[in-house]
């Protein structure tokens, strides 16, 4: 088995603020791209699963196969287990793995999949190496990270301009890498895919009705003093508390303009594995 390789450390962390947004995720809005190819025998490793909330849509897409959801942190888990028991699945099970050097033999799963993690781990290209390791012949790695140079909105606003600034700079620190949609496919052929074997796709969450921003802007203004973040930014020397306070208020203002739109653009990618 690969070697593992340090993990970077999670940027967000699980306050409430981050959980906020990871307990909204479906697999209809965060992986759309992969379930056209989902079949009810199918089992399939979902990384970095969180809360458990796709998991979970995987398993009730899959009634005659199996999912099994990993998260490098153990604690979420319980929540994620939560999560199942309340929708009555008992086609799924959950632990705690790196992807860097993943505990399941080779040929394993017809599926494994990763929303929002290639962006947090210490090498990418050696966490897509694993998941195709333990992908069966014939079976799928499907990624899906959004890109923070890529994000926009309206109106302009120097406050989230910063913000914008220091999450990149603090996520890079951490061993991250925030603009990570752009670079999937770079990845997965350096990792042993060729190009006949990769699908490249792009997709959009867009935030402009007033529920909408005020749901978007809140969690992030509550995330950019209250979390993990906010607490790598003061610790490392990226911020003061003063900037992520002028930060967290700018979030808010935005949130309340009538014509504020925002977009996050995420990059996806679709790989098979050569029979």
């Amino acid at each position: 088995m690969p070697k593992a390789r340090e993990t970077a450390v999670y940027t967000h962390g699980h306050h409430e603020s981050v959980l906020r947004s990871h307990t909204w995720r479906t697999a209809a809005n965060s992986a759309a791209y992969l379930l056209g190819s989902l079949k009810p025998h199918m089992r399939i490793l979902d990384i970095g699963c969180g809360p458990g909330t796709i998991t979970a849509d995987l398993a009730a897409l899959v009634p005659d196969g199996r999912v099994t959801g990993v998260d490098h942190a153990a604690g979420i888990l319980d929540r994620a287990r939560a999560t199942a028991a309340e929708r009555g699945l008992d086609n799924v099970d959950f632990a705690v793995a790196d992807v860097h050097a993943l505990d399941y033999p080779d040929d394993t799963f017809c599926v494994v999949h990763a929303h929002q993690v290639l962006q947090h781990v210490g090498d990418p290209v050696q966490a897509l190496r694993e998941m195709r390791r333990v992908t069966k012949p014939g079976g799928l790695v499907a990624v899906r990270d959004s890109d923070y140079a890529a994000m926009t909105w309206f109106p302009e606003s120097p406050g989230m301009d910063d913000w914008l600034d220091l999450y990149r700079r603090v996520a890079r620190a951490n061993g991250g890498e925030p603009d990570a949609g752009r670079r999937l496919k770079s990845w997965a052929l350096r990792a042993g895919f060729t190009g006949e074997d990769i699908t490249a796709t792009s997709a959009t969450w867009t935030y402009a009705t007033a529920d909408e921003r005020a749901w978007w802007s809140g969690l992030w203004a509550d995330r950019t003093v209250a979390s993990a973040y906010a607490e790598r930014a003061t610790e490392s020397g990226e911020a003061t508390v003063g900037r992520l306070e002028a930060i967290s208020a700018a979030w808010r203002e935005w949130g309340r303009q009538e014509d504020g739109w925002f977009a996050v653009l995420h990059g996806e990618i679709l790989c098979r594995k050569a029979a």
